[in-house]
């Protein structure tokens, strides 16, 4: 009785002391000169599906709830933001070479139309977040139009991606 007791008051103390340690914010106030929208128009419907289902961890600003100031959840949150920004992200789109861009909005349409994104995770606590078919259709429409107009725009030897040696 007495280890358990003291057990469970390591394990408090444990929690008690992790509160402190949290890791950076992704939250920029700096413009964002390299974002997708520089480069590619985004009709309003779809910077509304952009806001709400993609920039939390695919831009450099993200709307962090109040469970994120709790730790261990806030280190959870912040890989899932730094593994989302690793594989894309909007804000630094057109610093990508064209090989990637045209590449990185075939994924993004795939990954709608296969219901891999926005991730199941994130969709149970942003219920605004989980994308109706007429969102979907649109946002993949879109990445089609974006990836056109990559293609009319530079020769197709420079939208395919470098071999890896």
């Amino acid at each position: 009785m007495k280890v358990l007791k003291l057990a469970g008051l390591a394990l408090l103390a444990l929690l008690l002391i992790i509160q402190l340690f949290h890791p950076q914010k992704n939250i920029s106030s700096e413009a964002t000169p390299k974002h997708i929208g520089t480069s590619y128009k985004i009709p309003e419907n779809i910077q509304a599906i952009l806001v709400k289902a993609c920039y939390d961890c695919h831009s450099n600003n993200t709307v962090y709830p109040w469970y994120n100031n709790i730790q261990p959840v806030a280190w959870w949150l912040n890989d899932h933001v730094v593994s989302g920004k690793r594989h894309l992200n909007f804000d630094e789109f057109t610093a990508y070479s064209i090989a990637r861009q045209y590449r990185k909005i075939q994924q993004c349409a795939e990954e709608v139309k296969n219901k891999n994104m926005p991730l199941l995770s994130y969709t149970w606590v942003h219920k605004n977040a989980i994308l109706t078919q007429e969102e979907k259709l649109a946002f993949i429409n879109w990445c089609s139009a974006v990836r056109d107009s990559i293609k009319a725009k530079y020769p197709a030897d420079s939208l395919v991606m470098p071999k890896r040696k």
